[in-house]
């Protein structure tokens, strides 16, 4: 192999691996407007624990009455579960207020920051999400 081949061939590879974890994830900040955290209250639907983000899925009514549906993203379940949480700590019908940070766009989607339970026991976390 000619010299020139070679570090041509050491060059694309370098980029390759070093864009690779650039693209492998998105911030918080990418989505959501982590300067707008917004408070709501809703009942539980659905909570899924799975990776690589637990998601918590709620109705919340509106000033004029209509259910609104929506989903947050918390940490991976392996940093919940070293904050305390379990796949049980929810579960449809639970009463929930949740501070999230809001989609950029204005869908009714966001990364979660603070989620309280209806006896006041605030579900935190040992690691905060990376705005």
């Amino acid at each position: 192999m000619s010299d020139k081949l070679k570090v041509a061939f050491l060059l694309i590879f370098g980029i390759v691996m070093i864009s690779r974890p650039v693209s492998a994830h998105h911030g918080v900040g990418a989505i959501y407007d982590t300067n707008r955290p917004i408070t709501l209250k809703g009942v539980v639907t659905e909570f899924v624990w799975s990776n690589p983000h637990v998601q918590i899925y709620f109705d919340v009514k509106d000033e004029q009455g209509n259910v609104v549906h929506w989903s947050c993203e918390t940490l991976s379940p392996g940093k919940l579960t070293r904050s305390g949480w379990n796949k049980n700590v929810l579960k449809p019908g639970d009463q929930i207020t949740v501070t999230v940070s809001p989609s950029k766009v204005g869908k009714p989607i966001g990364s979660l920051r603070k989620l309280l339970l209806s006896d006041g026991k605030e579900l935190g976390f040992d690691e905060m999400p990376q705005y």
